[in-house]
């Protein structure tokens, strides 16, 4: 049993495009698709699929490399931890990086980025950081 499933998951695909692996497989939870599904639409990843082959469901997420099969991922962090949780509101998130790092937010209103948040006027809990 993993304490932190999202570490878990943010540490898995951080290693596969370390390893220039195609895909990597996860354990499937509803806030890891959620997560998968962010990072798909902000291009850090090609795509992904819920595999239920084995007993326990999958998620099968395939990276994303440039054309010198370097990953598109360079820095995928762990901010708000199961034993600190980072809350930021509406005036705290300011964009970093010149909007280059993308912060994923849960809110009220259910996992977002950094700008649409800003776009809803939402504060949340700060899951990660991308970039």
């Amino acid at each position: 049993m993993h304490s932190d499933p999202i570490a878990d998951l943010l540490t898995r695909i951080r290693n596969g495009a370390t390893a220039h692996k195609d895909s990597v497989d996860i354990p499937h939870s509803k806030i890891k698709v959620e997560i998968v599904k962010i990072l798909e639409a902000e291009g850090f990843i090609t795509g992904h699929e819920i595999t239920t082959e084995s007993k326990f469901p999958t998620i099968k997420v395939h990276l994303r490399y440039d054309s010198k099969r370097k990953p598109l991922l360079t820095h995928l962090k762990r901010i708000s931890k199961p034993g600190l949780r980072v809350y930021k509101q509406i005036g705290e998130l300011k964009p970093l990086r010149n909007g280059l790092t993308t912060r994923i937010i849960s809110t009220s209103a259910g996992l977002m980025t950094d700008r649409e948040a800003r776009r809803r006027n939402m504060g949340g809990e700060v899951i990660c950081e991308v970039h």
